[in-house]
């Protein structure tokens, strides 16, 4: 009797968190001169969480990737100008797998045959002003091929395929204005 007792609070308890775990359709994050505005990532190739509640994860990528977009491009940008992205896609380097143990939680495996990609069309912006807009779809086949001083910070490669882009076409952009 206690058993059933327990596996029914179980499982109205993991209901309820599961009807809970939503996340804004088109989330938007902004810092500083930066704002992202995520079209509809429930449709996105991979921002699958490894081992915590998928909003959690999704807002922690979110705004992660905003504020190191943030710091990429504070010497690239002009003191009055921002940018705005909308990303349609986005797939982290890795796949995420079943461990099929005691615990709940899988794990990304990170291999060369799972790329960083990025998705989005962009505008900078000079006040009220557009000095020029783009579409871009990035990805980093070889990603795995060089060092990284920051091995351990949270999406890493990502930020590293975003650096890329600033550095070879925003700045050459921002350069001929």
């Amino acid at each position: 009797m206690k058993k059933a007792l327990l596996t029914l609070i179980a499982i109205t308890f993991s209901g309820s968190i599961m009807a809970h775990d939503t996340a804004d359709k088109n989330p938007i994050t902004q810092d500083g001169a930066v704002t992202i505005t995520w079209k509809d990532p429930t449709h996105f190739r991979d921002i699958k969480s490894s081992g915590e509640r998928q909003s959690r994860f999704q807002n922690r990528l979110f705004e992660t990737l905003t504020k190191n977009i943030n710091k990429l491009t504070s010497n690239v940008l002009k003191e009055n100008q921002t940018i705005s992205l909308e990303v349609t896609n986005l797939d982290l380097a890795g796949d995420v797998r079943p461990t099929f143990s005691a615990a709940s939680n899988d794990i990304r495996v990170i291999k060369n045959i799972y790329p960083p990609r990025i998705t989005f069309s962009y505008k900078v912006l000079e006040g009220k002003n557009e000095v020029f807009k783009g579409d871009e779809k990035l990805s980093d086949l070889a990603f795995m091929d060089t060092i990284h001083n920051a091995m351990n910070k949270p999406f890493n490669y990502e930020t590293k395929l975003l650096k890329n882009w600033v550095n070879r076409t925003l700045k050459e952009q921002l350069s001929q204005d």
